[in-house]
């Protein structure tokens, strides 16, 4: 099997999806992986490193898309790029569903493109290991991105996350307690910061509870609350997610307004719609801007801030899988096994999700 891998084209998305050492077991195994020159060097990977395990570099961006059985990405394809694809090719990334434009998606329908969203796949435990890695990373970021957007000079509120002798800490809401939910929590808390996390599932509170004790107070999601919470935060993390759609705006634009003076928002959700009313995509150049006051931070390629630890996450999970698609074929490895063929969105000019349906019947 011809496996490539293009350099990204999206703004600023400095990972690579597959790192040398996916490269090596692919090339072992027999089959070939073409790499676009330079495509890992904003993650530290170069083309030697890639040379050295058995790859191939192609100086052609529209070359590996032509030549490639599978194409393995981290963004979501260009209009552009599907149009150098057919129905013989199998594209990977992430899916991105509150980012998607509709011109790309119809024209990978239009060519029948067997298409993969990386956040869609679940392994033998029905978890999804991709967006499980990408999200505990993001959740361990969050505080580092919280504590410069706190600074005077950005226009923050003044504050520490930490306490210090008489003064009491930054308080720090997070809505949702899924997987980066719950790193925000442990890495918040352990710097001694006031963290409430809301959730409307009691067992994922139960759990936050079990592993990280009080130090971390926990409520159930309903407007009251969420009303009340966000009034008070100096840090408001918005970390819902719903697999397959997009996420629901839970923070008006009216509460917003109502927010301290200098209060920061970091919505991680943003690639899937985000879930307060006034957030819009930035990037990692120009990351932040001010609506009511409130300092957003709405960057969807988080984690790229942190290019190579991410991209050895996401080769971690991807090797094994692209391995199965090419020892054994997308119709095999769909027929035996479930949790890759559900991150299958589009078939044979067939969307699988009624999510994407509809994101194109309305007219995104």
């Amino acid at each position: 099997m011809i496996i490539g891998i293009p350099m990204e084209v999206a703004s600023e998305e400095r990972r690579i999806a597959l790192t040398p050492v996916g490269v090596y077991a692919l090339t072992q195994k027999g089959h070939t992986v073409y790499i676009e020159s330079h495509a890992g060097d904003a993650s530290g990977f170069h083309n030697r490193d890639f040379k050295k395990v058995g790859g191939e570099i192609l100086y052609s961006h529209e070359e590996i898309f032509r030549r490639a059985e599978i194409v393995v990405k981290v963004q979501p394809p260009t209009e552009e790029e599907s149009l150098l694809l057919d129905q013989s090719n199998i594209v990977m990334s992430f899916l991105n569903l509150g980012l998607a434009q509709k011109p790309t998606l119809l024209q990978l329908q239009k060519n029948q493109i067997a298409a993969f969203g990386y956040e869609l796949i679940r392994d033998r435990s029905h978890k999804r290991p991709i967006l499980k890695a990408m999200s505990e990373i993001a959740g361990c970021l969050l505080p580092q991105i919280a504590g410069r957007l706190m600074e005077s000079h950005r226009g923050g509120r003044g504050i520490l996350l930490t306490s210090v002798a008489g003064i009491p800490p930054a308080t720090v809401v997070i809505l949702g307690a899924g997987v980066v939910g719950f790193h925000a929590a442990r890495a918040f808390s352990q710097l001694g910061t006031n963290v409430l996390v809301l959730d409307k599932d009691v067992e994922r509170l139960g759990k936050i509870d079990l592993y990280l004790g009080k130090k971390v107070i926990t409520s159930v999601v309903t407007p009251y609350n969420v009303e009340k919470f966000v009034r008070i935060a100096d840090v408001l993390i918005g970390a819902i997610s719903l697999h397959g759609e997009r996420t629901p705006h839970i923070v008006s634009e009216e509460l917003v307004m109502e927010m301290r003076k200098g209060a920061a928002i970091i919505d991680v959700s943003v690639d899937e719609g985000g879930c307060v009313a006034t957030s819009r995509p930035t990037s990692l150049s120009e990351p932040f801007f001010v609506k009511h006051e409130v300092t957003h931070y709405c960057v969807p390629n988080l984690t790229a801030s942190v290019a190579r630890t991410a991209s050895y996450a996401l080769n971690n999970v991807l090797t094994p899988l692209v391995m199965q698609l090419s020892d054994g074929g997308l119709e095999t490895v769909m027929a035996s096994d479930s949790g890759v063929a559900d991150g299958v969105y589009l078939k044979d000019g067939k969307y699988t999700k009624p999510s994407i349906e509809k994101l194109i019947k309305d007219g995104q």
